[in-house]
């Protein structure tokens, strides 16, 4: 079968659209099947460009395979389905609509061969993604959407900006590795670096996907920041800034995630820091580096999607989304409490798990690289992951003091959507070659030695330890953490209201001394040129009296001599 113009994101958007339309069994057959035919779609797409389209007189190339984006486009996939497994009973259904546009948008990304093409899914990512936000139905979400819209579409036109650049500096819309060397490969970086979350225009993230539904926050996770990563291992591989950046994203979200009382902000701010981690190895740009960004963006969609589902299944349940308002959960949710587990294992690089398999490539990168340094740092910032993900999150939620609350657990959907992400995370922990067999290069890389083992248990327990010694530290209260988004939601409007407050003043100054000014005026003219006010007064102003002849003349001969003067003066 020939697919030289048919990208799989056209399936998902045709799913959107049947979404509306069917009801019932009908509907919940369009959401599980149009997945699974979609990641059948990915699989037929071998590599290269296949087919283009003339426009403008540029050579547009609506599908491109290559192992990379096989490999992205699959784990896309495989979330719609375990997504619209997990939310078809209790999702509207134009929120499951806006998910699946939202997901094609992903899709048609990672098969975009043009920066045009790029540019149209990326959009098409922005607009349904705004709309899943909004679908939260309270007025913190609406804002919330209304916020999330301004950034990325600010971020959509400054990569559009630097996409116009390149275009016209080089004549070719071609996705092909660049540099940031000049304003146009900066403004793409940029509009890039916006929807992969990088500080300080990161608060977007933890700003809206907690204020979406519990379901919808579960599509939120997967998308816009992975398909950053890969644009970002696909147009700036090796870019030295990317490691310090990187760097500055792993250690920013886990501060804030171990400030935060909102379960799903804890959540949203460990997004950042593990696109971080990702971030870095584009930095650092070895075949190793991004085999190791590639995986771990991988396993991280399975794992991040697994913790925002124990979140909604507790959110759902209980109705509260705070630490200090649960705990005592395990009793009555065995099943969301130990598939939560098995996230937050994952997430923090636990041996046996995916993350411990897709992470360390990562280190080991930084170490062939002889980035020590950098190494280091990822090394302190996993015993930070084990502190804010890999205990704060199940311990605050399911294991501190009984909070008396005894929902159920999981409905079924819900509970067998998270056992199948729970079962890939160990799978591809316990089989990592299962998923290094799809990457782009080669792998020449044993994570399970015993010297790697030994560190990394040892590294996470004693970081086990810390948090209980640190625990009356750790309890949080209700209080807010000031992010920077602070600048434009509360500093800026306040300076803007000095500066309008400061213009209303001079504007009034300005009156006042104009008003003076034609008062000023209407009393001369009324003294030099003012004529009697009634019949009988003969009172005229200097130049309304009738001069005598005498003074006319002597004032013309006056004034006629000073110009005979000045003119054989200058």
């Amino acid at each position: 079968m020939s697919f030289d113009l048919f990208s799989p994101a056209l399936i998902l958007i045709t799913a959107a659209l049947l979404i509306g339309l069917v009801k019932g069994h009908l509907r919940t057959a369009v959401l599980l099947g149009a997945p699974l035919l979609t990641l059948w779609a990915i699989w037929q797409i071998p590599d290269g460009v296949h087919g283009t389209i003339t426009f403008l007189s540029y050579q547009i190339e609506p599908v491109e395979g290559s192992p990379l984006r096989r490999l992205f486009a699959t784990v896309f996939a495989l979330m719609v389905f375990v997504g619209g497994l997990y939310a078809f009973r209790i999702a509207r259904w134009y929120e499951l609509a806006a998910a699946y546009a939202y997901a094609a948008g992903a899709i048609g990304v990672c098969f975009a061969g043009d920066l045009i093409t790029l540019f149209l899914y990326w959009e098409l990512m922005a607009l349904f993604s705004t709309i899943v936000v909004w679908c939260g139905g309270t007025p913190g979400a609406r804002a919330a959407g209304i916020r999330y819209a301004i950034m990325h579409l600010l971020g959509g036109v400054i990569l559009k900006v630097g996409i116009e650049g390149v275009v016209v500096g080089t004549g070719s819309i071609q996705i092909q590795p660049m540099l940031a060397t000049d304003f146009s490969t900066w403004m793409i970086l940029i509009g890039i670096l916006i929807n992969a979350a990088a500080p300080p225009v990161s608060s977007w993230l933890s700003d809206a996907y907690p204020e979406a539904s519990s379901t919808g926050s579960v599509f939120l996770s997967a998308f816009t920041t992975k398909t950053a990563v890969l644009a970002l291992i696909m147009l700036f591989p090796g870019e030295p800034m990317l490691i310090g950046l990187g760097l500055f994203m792993v250690m920013y979200g886990i501060i804030y995630a171990l400030l935060e009382n909102d379960v799903r902000r804890i959540l949203a701010y460990s997004i950042v820091n593990q696109v971080g981690f990702m971030v870095v190895a584009v930095g650092i740009g070895t075949e190793m580096a991004l085999n190791g960004a590639a995986a771990h963006a991988f396993a991280h969609i399975v794992y991040k999607a697994l913790l925002f589902m124990s979140a909604g299944v507790v959110i759902y349940r209980t109705g509260k989304n705070k630490c200090i308002e649960l705990g005592g959960l395990f009793r009555t949710m065995p099943l969301t409490t130990a598939c939560g587990i098995i996230g937050a294992l994952a997430i923090s690089s636990f041996p046996l798990t995916s993350g411990f398999t897709t992470k360390s490539m990562i280190s080991q990168a930084a170490v062939d690289g002889s980035f020590m340094w950098v190494y280091l740092a990822l090394t302190a910032a996993s015993a930070g992951v084990f502190l804010h993900a890999g205990i704060k999150f199940p311990w605050f939620v399911f294991f501190q003091k009984d909070s008396g609350l005894r929902p159920k657990d999981a409905p079924w959907n819900m509970g067998l959507a998270m056992v199948i992400f729970a079962g890939l995370c160990i799978l591809l922990g316990v089989f990592p070659e299962l998923l290094y067999n799809f990457l782009p290069y080669e792998v020449n890389y044993q994570p399970y030695s015993a010297g790697k083992v030994l560190f990394y248990l040892q590294l996470l327990l004693f970081s086990g330890l810390a948090f209980f010694v640190l625990l009356p530290l750790m309890k949080r209260t209700m209080t807010i953490s000031l992010d920077t988004d602070w600048l434009w939601r509360r500093l800026g409007p306040a300076v803007a209201k000095v500066i309008e407050n400061i213009v209303v003043s001079l504007g009034k100054l300005i009156a006042q001394q104009k008003a003076r000014l034609q008062d000023f005026i209407h009393r001369m003219a009324v003294n030099y040129l003012g004529q009697p006010h009634t019949a009988d007064s003969k009172e005229r102003g200097m130049f309304a009296r009738s001069w005598r002849v005498g003074t006319t003349a002597l004032w013309i001969a006056i004034l006629l001599s000073a110009y005979v003067f000045l003119h054989y003066l200058y």
